[in-house]
């Protein structure tokens, strides 16, 4: 994993090469290159023991001409300024292609989340939601979970910023616990997504996903159900891996049995149904499997590991897990990259679902949820192998951002511009 490349400037350049296929005014796409606002805000968190600890935390509010900014927050010690701007216009994009009405947002706290004690974790939580209280709601901008993060922390920022707000808005936080207005689907829905984006994969190039080898890097919540999901579509996992290392087993993993075994351990290393374990990350990105699912954090394969990916297909699960140089020799080589802003939109579609029931005080049941995440999931992918066929675009993620920078444009177009 490299980590030279600068997701912002990945970003612009994701943007670059779509625009060249498009017929659109220059100034227009350097409006797209940039956030509309960033918030960075040193929080002072006191500990159990007493003493104060400062963090460093970001909200970026990329795009909101199609709607409230939408997206996640996110707690790691890699968070940056860049890193959060480049997330937040991924988002954008993402929302235009599976055409849901929000714009893009992204936040983050430079911490490692296993340091803290839960009393530690919802003050520096609270914490940032005070600070988010001015730019944050349910019409405005509606954060989300992501990495580390999830419904806990989410029911947190809810209930700070109704008590701070004299309000009830559970619309204001996606991602929530269920007694605290959440949707059913929520937790899988990513890992949903990424399965529906490799099964149309395999279809569009006729084959069966159930014929399929996967090897999963990264086992988290959006790597771990995304297997799962597979495997119930009969294709066969046969490596995973986490920040500890990686297993692998030719004849397939138990995804279940796995995770049940990371759960408990920690890691999946160990795990007494693998063949081979601690494979290096590059072994794993280099297997020769049909599919590869990047799931972990962005910039995980770089050019010199993308010359050697045996994979015929990579669905990416992550955030711009693939630099430019590596997408360009995948390319080349004829590697079939289905991009984050496809594949990984299960979140926020299924977010997208949660603040629809919000407004409206009336919840779906959990079939509803993924009947409609499918309908909205195989339509974006269809709109994206139109654009890459008519237009005989290089790549499908240039085919993606064809799609999704028509769409904002056309919203920027039609609203005009006020002082």
């Amino acid at each position: 994993m490299t980590s030279e490349a600068n997701p912002f400037e990945s970003l612009q350049e994701q943007i670059d090469d779509a625009s060249a296929y498009l017929d659109v005014r220059s100034d227009l796409v350097e409006r797209l290159k940039r956030p509309e606002r960033v918030l960075e805000a040193n929080l002072s968190v006191e500990m159990d023991d007493g003493t104060i600890e400062h963090f460093k935390s970001f909200r970026s509010q990329f795009n909101g001409d199609r709607g409230p900014y939408k997206g996640g927050i996110r707690y790691h010690p890699g968070v940056t300024r860049d890193e959060v701007k480049a997330l937040s216009g991924w988002m954008v994009y993402k929302c235009a292609l599976v055409d849901i009405p929000y714009g893009g947002g992204k936040g983050g706290i430079a911490v490692d989340p296993s340091r803290y004690s839960a009393g530690e974790l919802e003050r520096l939580t609270r914490s940032f939601a005070t600070e988010l209280r001015p730019l944050i709601g349910p019409d405005v901008d509606i954060p989300a979970p992501d990495v580390n993060t999830g419904q806990r922390e989410m029911d947190w920022i809810k209930d700070t910023y109704e008590t701070l707000e004299n309000t009830t808005a559970p619309g204001t936080v996606t991602g929530k616990s269920l007694s605290a207005g959440g949707s059913a689907g929520r937790v899988r829905a990513t890992g949903r997504s990424t399965m529906l984006t490799a099964r149309e994969a395999f279809t569009y190039r006729g084959r069966d996903i159930a014929d399929a080898t996967i090897a999963v890097q990264g086992y988290g919540n959006a790597g771990s159900v995304a297997a799962e999901l597979l495997e119930d579509q009969g294709a066969t996992v046969v490596a995973v891996s986490d920040s500890s290392g990686a297993i692998y087993d030719p004849t397939g993993l138990d995804t279940r049995a796995v995770k049940s075994h990371k759960r408990k351990t920690g890691s999946v290393i160990e795990y007494e149904g693998a063949e081979t374990e601690i494979r290096s990350n590059r072994e794993l990105l280099t297997l020769d499997v049909d599919v590869l699912i990047p799931a972990a954090l962005e910039n995980a394969i770089d050019e010199s590991i993308a010359v050697d990916v045996s994979a015929d297909v990579i669905v990416e699960a992550a955030n711009g897990p693939l630099t430019p140089d590596a997408d360009a020799v995948l390319t080349d080589r004829d590697v079939a990259v289905f991009p984050d802003v496809l594949a990984n939109a299960g979140g926020v579609t299924v977010s997208y679902f949660e603040w629809v029931q919000n407004r409206q005080q009336f919840y779906w049941a959990e079939s509803r949820v993924k009947q409609e995440l499918e309908t909205i999931i195989t339509n974006a992918f269809d709109d994206l192998v139109e654009a890459y066929e008519s237009r005989e675009l290089p790549n499908f993620r240039t085919a993606a951002y064809a799609v999704a920078i028509e769409r904002v444009i056309e919203a920027y177009d039609r609203q005009g511009t006020w002082p």
